[in-house]
């Protein structure tokens, strides 16, 4: 296995004149793409940069985040992607914590930062840094285990933790990620999920085919449809709430999918009853995928040939980890019985950046402890049956908040659910529900509860539903349940 800098530069040499990227105002050929990383490899070094120093990316989608990856690559220096939906005061800790040497993005996204270090502004002064440094390059020695990237969680519980990913770990994704999504060498890669995360990992496809790459940046629905058909992309990344939004979309046109091969959909689990919805609107395009930050994208595969038979599932193993589901003595459990998901191999993070203690929670033995509760059935597909740390316990009996979704999505009117557990006095949790409708089909409470008494065991329905406009969600599109909670507790007072 190689780096990301050899791999761009393979790709460079093999297909000189072919567009390596483009967005709404530019394109480059990989000559001009890899002419302009190499000068950016050569200003770093010039200003005193040294390997594995950390360089801070704050923008929002456009082509600089993709050419950056790779003069970051030649220089032997760390990225640090900061989510731009983010609120200020959390990039200012994640600035702090990675100790980054400059900021590299959006003036208005640094500037309402106020970082205390250097900054370089895209725009007039980043391109005559590039122009100031044109025709000259920089190649550090740079090994397939060294650091490539630090990426920040969700940070849903306490503050975010810095995810180290190696070019080994990158490249391992990218991998599995051809395989997945059937890549060949005239695929055109689109880009509408954010580039700091999701989206990025499919990226780094490009440089193992020569691909072109396609950056949008927004999305509207209908719009982005649009750009489709016209850019002729046939893979991209899907977070489920962005599927949603476009097959439900009043008009939403199949046809314009017409050029698109595969749609990776990944990043938070979606409805069997939505995805079969998917699946007959746009077509047999889907393919799914299971992993962590800590574990890039590919813990588990889904093809888009196997999909519609295996609805509830994430997939098989991926081709890069080795996967078991233990119980809390970490010893495997039969296939059938539910368990955490635990993973070892080239795809999992070396550790989090300065924080010794969660490492050494997280990774035991070299084992990935996710967090995420499934079961493995006899074919080998594993079925992801909720959080760790979101199972509801009632009466001593543990219910799976999944579950009661899965069946609360069964109504023609809902858009999407969240089910959380909250205190109760006398079974020490209670399942409490909220539901968005989609304003296609009338949903009251009491076609909700009454749906779950014909599908759940009676000790499962929820003891509330609130019927709500929106669920929070987190930059990443993942609903977060403990503002729920919050909200249930602030109602009940």
């Amino acid at each position: 296995m190689e780096t990301l800098g050899q791999l761009a530069l393979k790709s460079a040499h093999a297909y000189p004149q072919k567009m390596a990227v483009k967005d709404e105002q530019r394109s480059f050929t990989y000559k001009e793409f890899i002419a302009r990383a190499k000068a950016l490899a050569a200003m770093f070094h010039d200003q005193g940069f040294k390997k594995g120093d950390r360089i801070g990316i704050l923008m929002s989608n456009r082509l600089e985040h993709i050419e950056l990856d790779i003069a970051v690559a030649f220089a032997g220096l760390v990225k640090v992607p900061l989510n731009y939906r983010l609120h200020p005061k959390e990039h200012q800790y994640m600035i702090e914590d990675a100790g980054l040497r400059i900021l590299i993005g959006d003036q208005e996204l640094i500037d309402a930062v106020g970082p205390n270090v250097d900054v370089l502004y895209i725009g007039q002064q980043y391109e005559s840094a590039v122009e100031k440094y044109a025709g000259q390059s920089f190649d550090e020695k740079v090994a397939e285990d060294d650091l490539f990237a630090i990426m920040y969680t969700s940070g849903t519980t306490g503050n975010p933790k810095g995810v180290m990913l190696s070019h080994r770990n990158i490249i391992a994704g990218a991998l599995s990620l051809a395989q997945v999504c059937e890549v060949d060498y005239e695929d055109i890669i689109g880009h509408v999920a954010p580039l700091t995360h999701g989206s990025n990992f499919l990226s780094h496809v490009s440089w193992l085919y020569g691909l072109t790459q396609v950056v949008y940046s927004k999305f509207e629905p209908e719009e982005f449809l649009d750009h489709l058909e016209e850019d002729k992309v046939s893979v991209m990344f899907l977070v489920p709430t962005m599927v949603n939004l476009m097959i439900q979309h009043p008009n939403f046109d199949a046809s314009k999918l017409a050029t698109v091969k595969t749609i990776n959909m990944a990043g938070s689990p979606i409805a069997a009853s939505k995805l079969e919805e998917a699946l007959d609107k746009a077509g047999n395009i889907f393919v799914e995928t299971y992993g962590q930050v800590e574990a890039p994208m590919c813990i588990t595969m889904m093809p888009r040939n196997d999909i519609r038979d295996h609805l509830t599932s994430c997939g098989r193993i991926g081709v890069f980890v080795d996967v078991k589901i233990v119980d809390d003595e970490n010893r495997e459990v039969a296939h059938g019985e539910v368990g955490e998901i635990i993973a070892k191999g080239s795809l999992v993070m070396q550790g989090y950046w300065n924080n010794e203690k969660a490492t050494a929670e997280t990774l035991q033995n070299g084992w990935l402890h996710t967090g995420d509760l499934g079961w493995r059935d006899e074919q080998g597909y594993v079925h992801i049956v909720d959080r760790k740390k979101d199972v509801i316990i009632s009466g001593g009996v543990n219910i799976y908040p999944r579950e009661v979704e899965e069946v609360l999505n069964l109504h023609k009117g809902v858009k999407e659910t969240c089910v959380v557990g909250v205190p109760d006095d006398k079974w020490g949790e209670s399942v409490t529900a909220f539901v968005v409708p989609n304003g296609k089909e009338k949903v009251t409470v009491e076609q909700l509860i009454e749906l779950c008494k014909d599908n759940l065991a009676s000790f499962k329905k929820p003891k509330e539903v609130f019927i709500v406009d929106e669920l929070p969600k987190s930059s990443y599109g993942k609903i977060l349940k403990r503002e729920m909670k919050q909200q249930h507790v602030e109602v009940s007072k």
